[in-house]
């Protein structure tokens, strides 16, 4: 048994025995789980793709008269920015777009939320449209100006739903194309996609939530953020192999950082055909090694750890909860699924060599002691809880699709 007391003043010391998920999988390949968990202090994880559950909130300070947009509207590059909140906060999605969509099949959106996040990240500098109803105490009704993050006072990303502990794989049985999230779907099995850094995701490392928890301190956007919940969707009570790791989408993760402190290179804004735009988040998350049970998680394989395989011409779409089957990681890696008799291509919208970059990054931190662990003020919802994911609640009006 360690603590996590014991690990920091390890790092403090520069003692502290750091791997990447990788290292860690040799190591315990040539000296076993026993040995590993006493030797190796902690084994850092990492994951880098869209994640749509992203945005920032945006205070960009008094004007000279002031001015009230709480209840306006505000376009920062033309990208619309909820604005129901204080006289000069606003909250930026990573999905909202500019109004400027083609009305062609499939719809276009060239900037978005995410590109905004990108661009702001980057240095650059964007246009403020902000439009308000004029009170006693903000007077002006509207401001044009431009600015760069430099100029704005805070700039805090607020992830609600990152990291998502498994998630499908996608495929198309219909006879047309699919413009999905997941990405374009070829028709009759043209092509399989998943979304995973695989074995490097962190919550595959710790799948029964053991260490990930409010207040851990990971990787975030290439600086340091937060865990502050657990993520919206959050589903612990699904059906989990002996290893503990889901075989269907299940935990999630709510995420916040300093956007100053962050990178452009680990914040990257997409658009995806037929879509909309989204965000691509870097997150490293360092697993501490307590004990022989940690030591296991983190040993996890992809051979090991298992998806299931969605028909989003149909399931999908109708939340009929059915499957086609269910596939391994190591499979999927491979580049080709075997689905009723024949072989599809499989592709992983999750870029996985900057996962691993991200991974390296972290162990790095932890060596130079820019970075020590923090335990987690409370645990997340785990199996049993009590804590369960819901559907939305419809009206008998509401059944149809409108």
């Amino acid at each position: 048994m360690k603590t996590y007391s014991q690990i920091n003043q390890r790092i403090s010391e520069g003692n502290a025995v750091v791997m990447t998920k990788h290292e860690f999988l040799q190591y315990v390949k040539e000296n076993g789980i026993r040995k590993s968990a006493t030797d190796v202090d902690v084994v850092t994880t990492g994951t880098f793709g869209p994640m749509c559950s992203s945005g920032v909130f945006l205070n960009f300070g008094h004007s000279k008269p002031k001015i009230k947009i709480g209840g306006g509207s505000c376009l920062i590059n033309g990208v619309p920015a909820y604005a129901g909140l204080a006289a000069v906060d606003v909250y930026v999605g990573a999905t909202a777009s500019r109004k400027e969509e083609s009305h062609k099949k499939p719809r276009q959106f060239s900037y978005g939320g995410g590109h905004l996040i990108h661009d702001l990240v980057s240095g650059k500098e964007v246009e403020v449209s902000l439009t308000g109803y004029g009170t006693d105490c903000y007077p002006r009704k509207r401001l044009r100006t431009r600015v760069t993050l430099a100029d704005i006072n805070e700039a805090i990303l607020c992830n609600p739903r990152n990291a998502y502990q498994n998630y499908n794989c996608a495929v198309n049985l219909s006879k047309r194309t699919l413009y999905t999230y997941m990405g374009i779907l070829k028709p009759e099995l043209g092509n399989a996609n998943y979304c995973s850094a695989c074995e490097l995701s962190p919550l595959f490392n710790d799948p029964l939530y053991l260490t990930i928890g409010v207040g851990t301190r990971i990787f975030l956007g290439g600086g340091i953020g937060y865990v502050f919940s657990h993520g919206t969707q959050h589903n612990p009570d699904v059906l989990r192999s002996d290893n503990g790791t889901p075989r269907l989408p299940a935990g999630t993760l709510a995420l916040i950082g300093d956007l100053k402190q962050m990178k452009p290179e680990w914040l990257i804004g997409m658009s995806i055909p037929g879509y909309g735009t989204t965000l691509r988040v870097g997150v490293g998350i360092p697993i501490p090694i307590l004990n022989e049970d940690m030591a296991r998680f983190a040993s996890v394989r992809d051979d090991e750890i298992f998806t299931q395989v969605v028909d989003y011409s149909r399931s999908y779409p109708l939340g009929i909860p059915e499957t086609l089957g269910e596939v391994s990681y190591a499979n999927l890696k491979s580049g080709r699924i075997t689905l009723r008799g024949k072989e599809v291509p499989a592709a992983n919208l999750s870029n996985y060599h900057k996962a691993i970059e991200i991974s390296k990054i972290l162990k790095d931190w932890i060596l130079k002691k820019r970075f020590k662990l923090v335990e987690p003020i409370e645990l997340l919802p785990s199996a049993g809880s009590g804590y369960r994911f819901k559907p939305m609640r419809q009206s008998p009006r509401g059944k149809k699709n409108d």
